[in-house]
């Protein structure tokens, strides 16, 4: 076996990794915003519950847009992938600011649970890099 053939072999490994934690970090944000929006609305109300799941789903579909731009880059030249990279990171702040624009349109949203959904989605990726 040549040494491109180990190379393209542990490039393999390492971008099907690389899924599989985005895979997972995507379905444990999923699973923390079903967490605390069931727990708040049991808490306070149906309205706590229905903020909550608006603050999830602004965090969670802006980086699922970024992972699905960086993924389909994948293999491509270095050049491409950084400006993939670029493109889904600008594309995600977009998001992430027309997705708050259309949830404070939302009546009777509640600021304080809409954070919490928010904040407890982004800080899957926080504690990701702590379990590596």
């Amino acid at each position: 076996m040549s040494i491109i053939d180990k190379l393209l072999c542990l490039e393999s490994r390492v971008t099907s990794r690389n899924i599989s934690t985005v895979s997972k970090i995507l379905s444990y944000q999923l699973l923390i915003i079903l967490i605390i929006t069931a727990g708040l609305a049991g808490y306070a109300g149906m309205y706590y519950g229905i903020s909550s799941a608006l603050g999830g789903v602004a965090a969670f579909v802006p980086n699922l847009y970024f992972a699905l731009r960086i993924n389909k880059s994948a293999g491509q030249p270095a050049r491409k992938v950084m400006n993939s990279f670029y493109a889904g990171e600008s594309g995600k702040l977009i998001l992430t600011a027309a997705l708050f624009v259309l949830i404070f349109k939302v009546p009777n949203i509640t600021i304080l649970p809409l954070l919490v959904g928010y904040i407890a989605a982004l800080s899957v990726f926080w504690f990701a890099l702590l379990m590596r």
